[in-house]
């Protein structure tokens, strides 16, 4: 028998039985004969047995029978190289209790000079908890929905699931072992190195490549694309990453259908948009035209306002197509391009009178509908203003506000002329376009005031629905 005395333990005294008494484990005692000498509490708690029923019993008593023919040749081979190390590396190993039930455990194992022959000091603990939480985290990598492969710091595979087998079409012998960059296309393989230290000198868990295209590769050397969150895991043999693939081919795929639809969406209603822009300068240009070729001022008269509500339509249709978003209009913008449109019709016989505008410099969208609704009303009022408010050549202004609250916008058209006339009854009047501004309130769910003062002043109160526009 060869002996390493220096890794040899003393004779116990009496201060060496206090200390092995108050252990935190099960600490078990056996001379070369494999006869247990000395057992402490935690040994009677966690095998069953009194230290009087352990005393002088072999040591086979606390193994399990399927066990204890062979645990005798391991317990010569120690005595023979006796050095402190655990028990039955690379092993599973088990212990029985009194009531013949086994559990898991660990044992580590020092030699003892007792100046009568060796002793083995056996320190066991009880890792039936340890191993159920280990059997828990295997099922449910194993049951996981996506491909999960642990690396060690080496990044060398020690744990595949099923997916992974069935993504990567390797069966698991042919992974556990093996550098992880097998799994990385080839052209990769050299940074994905650097990328894995890098994670190993800061490790948390983040997303893989963040803002860079991964892929992966299978057996056969195809390759996927894929994202991969990363896990550390402190583990008892040091730190270890936790990756979960996932294949985002299909995904991608569907994004690219998506982006393809969207964009034909986006060309079909540009060219609608331009189309319908198109076709309503047509139809103001035949008013017009219609118009130079009647004598009646009344019929002149009436077309000119129809040519002026087509124009004000199609402006909307032009700020669709020149701001390509089909869901919405800054009407702030859409009331000043109409008021410029309304001046320019009208600045040559009324040049003495002003058209102000008093519009949020901040965006304020609505969508098509409300802003068709609010730019015919508008377009209404500030004609009828031009027509009648100043029709013995007075000087004054007409002016368009526009202003916001939380949740309603108020959209106003005044003017300093003439005024109404007495027993004026909006509900009464004969004009086609008084007529159709309390259809237009109503089509957005507004309501409106006319207040006779100097002039004129009209405000239209109607919802302002920011949560359905998005923000600007």
């Amino acid at each position: 028998m060869s002996m390493k005395s220096p890794e040899i333990v003393p004779a116990p005294d009496e201060s060496f039985r206090r200390v092995v008494e108050w252990a935190p484990a099960a600490m078990v005692m056996v001379d070369s004969d494999g006869r247990i000498v000395l057992a402490n509490a935690q040994a009677e708690r966690v095998f069953g047995y009194s230290r009087a029923e352990l005393q002088g019993e072999r040591v086979e008593k606390l193994v399990p029978e399927r066990f204890a023919a062979r645990h005798p040749g391991y317990r010569h081979g120690f005595l023979d190289d006796p050095h402190p190390r655990p028990m039955g590396s690379g092993r599973d190993l088990y212990a029985r209790r009194r009531d013949g039930s086994e559990f898991p455990v660990e044992i580590g194992l020092t030699p003892i000079d007792s100046g009568h022959g060796f002793m083995v000091l056996a320190a066991i603990v009880d890792i039936t908890e340890r191993k159920r939480l280990e059997e828990r985290f295997q099922r449910v990598v194993e049951y996981a929905p996506s491909a999960m492969v642990m690396i060690d710091h080496d990044g060398r595979i020690v744990l595949v699931n099923a997916q992974t087998e069935q993504l990567f079409q390797y069966q698991r012998s042919a992974l556990i072992g093996q550098t992880v960059e097998m799994l990385v296309p080839e052209r990769l393989r050299g940074e994905h190195e650097h990328f894995r230290r890098g994670f190993f000198d800061a490790p948390q868990p983040r997303p893989m490549g963040a803002g860079r295209d991964l892929f992966g590769r299978r057996s056969d050397g195809s390759e996927f694309p894929v994202e991969i969150g990363l896990n550390p895991i402190d583990t008892e043999e040091g730190m270890m990453v936790l990756a979960s693939i996932v294949d985002i081919t299909e995904r991608q795929r569907a994004q690219q259908k998506l982006e393809s639809a969207l964009q034909e969406k986006t060309i079909l209603l540009n060219e609608v948009h331009h189309r319908v822009k198109n076709n309503l300068q047509v139809i103001s240009s035949l008013l017009n035209l219609q118009a130079t070729h009647t004598s009646d001022p009344r019929l002149r008269a009436a077309l000119g306002e129809s040519q002026s509500r087509v124009r004000a339509m199609a402006l909307t249709h032009q700020l669709l197509y020149e701001r390509k978003d089909y869901s919405r209009i800054d009407l702030g913008e859409y009331l000043e391009r109409l008021a410029q449109s309304l001046w320019g019709t009208y600045h040559e016989s009324r040049a003495n009178v002003v058209l102000a505008r008093a519009l949020p410099d901040e965006r304020q969208f609505v969508d098509f509908d409300r802003a068709i609704s609010c730019g015919l009303v508008v377009n209404e009022l500030v004609t009828n203003a031009f027509k009648h408010a100043f029709a013995d050549g007075r000087g004054g202004e007409i002016r368009i506000e526009l202003q916001e609250s939380a949740d309603e916008l108020v959209l106003i058209v005044a003017d300093d002329g003439a005024g109404l006339p007495e027993g004026f009854d909006l509900a009464k009047v004969s004009s086609l376009g008084l007529q159709l501004v309390p259809l237009f309130v109503e089509q957005i769910g507004g309501r409106f005031s006319l207040e006779p003062r100097p002039g004129v002043r009209f405000a239209m109160v109607f919802p302002n629905d920011k949560s359905k526009e998005g923000s600007s």
